[in-house]
């Protein structure tokens, strides 16, 4: 993929100062148009060899845009926090929102390709960040946003003059360091490595642009080009129309699923309810206080029926755990600034560091729930979604977080009984609105689709829990228990 940036592309100075000033005035009205329609985010990744004017690009595409619109961030060594958590939290953080420009100066290809370059990681595990990347990727440009990928070349040879140019000189040697020539004496595999990862991970979606950097004129005007041409192209033609080319997902033609095998008459008597409580919100507190549970995160997701005991069950939880160890994270309509943003991005800022605990009431399931039954977000969203919640899930699992999911299950008898009682107690009524019977209207399709939601979702590193939720007692007991089970299993695995 490197011999076109090995031919020796270059531009005069005359030329670069007749086509900078143009450029600069289209770069900005693109800029402004972009932040005025606000309807996509335009994300920028800057990588390739050192020496090849990475740094000197940012530096340029700050002085041509506006910089109230353009965030840079200089991807370097993750710090204590974020190395607490999956290694993409860093990266979903700093996502620029609908309307801004974000450029990501190394990113996360850089730590995949240094690390196998390093004999760090394993082909196999180079194999498994690609196939990551190309998952992330696919949803970031699903959701809307528009991807530039820059890889900046140069030669062996020029890069070491390039090096030891800019080490000679007293004003530009501090941007040579000895990790870089580490990094060239290991040139050879380098290229390789990254040769190999630019093939599997330029996509039609979001393509690589592999840019000489040996000539400044050359790689600016290049760099602004291409960007001018990705924006005015997607601002000024309408967006494609998705087409959902599967078949639709059927319920059984027997109407058989899950919900028939759950046994909804068990209950728990008042005194064995209190004794289990007691043992098992103990026995949370303890495994919490461990010193190994330093090395795990606790994720536990609470779904259900409108008054399936949600609530009552977290505040068990709570009730065992140190408060400054936890935080609950209730679920509702997306913000103004999440709506900005790719739907997963509000729940990744809140994945807790190892030690800590996140409980969330309502979870990112809602786009496969409420958004589908009720049309909030088309066809072709909700169905890729359940491929990019296990992903999430399973970055979350592989970075040792305990995700446990709960849904609550009671019968349509059961939700009028509580409905009833809700309206009537003054301190339950804020409990009960319009969209709770409006959701009771349509009980078969939420039924459907949970059903498709635990089938397509429940996996072996994060099953789901189904609980029967008739008796408010036997509920939060097994919700205890279970809890106490995986939290137990996850503590014995470490060392």
């Amino acid at each position: 993929m490197f011999e076109s940036a090995e031919l020796g592309h270059r531009i005069n100075k005359a030329v670069y100062d007749t086509e900078v000033p143009p450029l600069r005035v289209a770069l900005l009205d693109a800029q402004f148009d972009l932040a005025q329609s606000a309807t996509f985010p335009v994300i920028i990744l800057i990588g390739g060899v050192d020496g090849a004017g990475k740094g000197e690009t940012v530096n340029l595409l700050n002085e041509w845009m506006d910089p109230r619109f353009i965030q840079v961030h200089a991807m370097g060594t993750p710090t204590d926090e974020e190395r607490e958590r999956p290694s993409m939290w860093r990266y979903w953080r700093a996502l620029p929102p609908k309307g801004k420009v974000g450029v990501f100066f190394g990113s996360w290809y850089t730590a995949p390709i240094i690390q196998r370059v390093l004999g760090k990681s394993k082909a196999s595990q180079l194999a498994q960040s690609i196939e990551r990347i190309n998952h992330f990727e696919k949803m970031l440009t699903a959701e809307g946003a528009l991807i530039i990928k820059f890889w900046f070349h140069l030669s062996k040879e020029v890069q070491k003059k390039r090096l030891k140019s800019l080490e000679k000189n007293p004003k530009t040697r501090w941007r040579v360091t000895d990790t870089d020539w580490e990094h060239f004496h290991l040139y050879d595999k380098f290229r390789k490595v990254s040769e190999h990862t630019l093939r599997e991970t330029s996509t039609a979606e979001a393509p690589w642009t592999v840019v000489e950097g040996t000539d400044a004129y050359y790689r600016g005007l290049t760099v602004g080009k291409i960007l001018l041409e990705a924006l005015r192209k997607r601002l000024d033609l309408p967006p494609p129309q998705p087409h959902l080319n599967v078949a639709p997902l059927q319920a059984p033609l027997d109407r058989l699923d899950v919900f028939d095998k759950l046994d909804m008459s068990q209950k728990l008597a008042k005194k064995t309810f209190d004794s289990a409580l007691e043992k098992y919100q103990g026995k949370l507190n303890l495994l919490m206080r461990d010193p190994k549970f330093s090395k795990i995160s606790l994720i536990a997701v609470f779904e259900g029926s409108d008054a399936g005991g949600k609530g009552g069950a977290i505040r068990r939880i709570t009730a065992a755990l140190d408060a400054r160890h936890y935080q609950i994270i209730p679920v509702a309509a997306p913000t103004d600034e999440e709506r900005a943003q790719p739907y997963l991005w509000r729940f990744w800022r809140h994945i807790p560091r190892k030690g800590g605990v996140t409980i969330f009431d309502r979870s990112w399931y809602g786009r496969v729930l409420v958004e589908r039954v009720e049309k909030f977000c088309p066809e072709q969203d909700w169905m890729r979604a359940y491929s990019e919640i296990n992903d999430f899930e399973e970055q979350l699992v592989v970075n040792n977080a305990v995700v446990v999911k709960f849904w609550l299950a009671i019968t349509q008898d059961e939700q009028l009984r509580r409905f009833k009682a809700r309206k009537e107690i003054g301190f339950k009524r804020f409990k009960i609105t319009d969209d709770d019977w409006r959701n009771r209207d349509k009980w078969d399709e939420y039924e459907h689709a949970v059903c498709d939601m635990v089938d397509r979702t429940s996996t072996d590193i994060a099953p789901w829990v189904l609980v029967e939720g008739n008796d408010k007692n036997f509920a939060r007991i097994k919700i205890l228990k279970t809890l106490c089970q995986r939290v137990e299993a996850a503590l014995k695995k470490q060392k």
